[in-house]
């Protein structure tokens, strides 16, 4: 039986290179590879993947949203978030959404195959060091901060706007009014303290919603 994987980063050299070592093994076949998230999300509702490997720092929607958009359109793709973000708020985060593996682009290649191999067999996967910061999270008593309570939506518009899309950009994408994105934009800056777009583009960079 094929085993039907999906790939989603917006850099071109990493998506042959994850296609080359996932296809080395026998059964495997990479079905359909994306640049942003919300093409990951589209594509995933299209081959019904069995594992899907995102990016966490995807343009559009982030590998947080598509991961939550995802278990929608293919509740029974497994996610494993393939990323250079170390960080325990991250990691809780994704995890929530419904990611079930976690591996540092740092782990040597043969991580990613023991990851797909564990989320085949619908166990959870980290890599050794992801693993490390979840126990020491743990250990620390991991505290409730302000992102936590932002809604989907709220993250989402925190991105677009950081991404440098307008109020109006972002309706047509959303299909709805202006005046709806302006409601989720000025809540999500309300629970955040924040007080102007320059001080929400910052935030979403040191929260790696977006890359700097």
């Amino acid at each position: 039986m094929t085993i039907k994987l999906l790939v989603a980063d917006d850099h071109a050299i990493v998506r042959r290179g994850l296609q080359a070592l996932l296809e080395a093994q026998a059964g495997w076949q990479v079905c359909a590879e994306a640049d942003d998230g919300q093409s990951a999300v589209d594509l995933a509702g299209q081959h019904r993947p069995d594992v899907a490997i995102l990016d966490y720092a995807l343009p559009g929607l982030n590998g947080l949203e598509a991961t939550r958009h995802m278990r929608l359109a293919s509740p029974g793709t497994e996610v494993l978030i393939y990323t250079m973000h170390n960080n325990d708020d991250v990691i809780r985060d994704v995890l929530r959404a419904g990611a079930r593996g976690y591996l540092l682009k740092t782990e040597d290649d043969t991580e990613v195959v023991r990851a797909v191999r564990a989320l085949l067999r619908k166990q959870p996967y980290f890599s050794p060091q992801v693993a490390e910061t979840l126990l020491d999270t743990f250990l620390s008593g991991g505290k409730v901060v302000a992102s936590q309570t932002l809604s989907s939506r709220e993250r989402e518009v925190i991105q677009l706007v950081a991404e440098g899309q307008s109020n109006r950009d972002i309706a047509e994408r959303w299909k709805v009014s202006i005046k709806t994105v302006e409601s989720h934009r000025t809540s999500a800056m309300k629970k955040l303290n924040l007080r102007s777009g320059v001080e929400l583009a910052l935030y979403a960079v040191r929260n790696k919603l977006i890359e700097p």
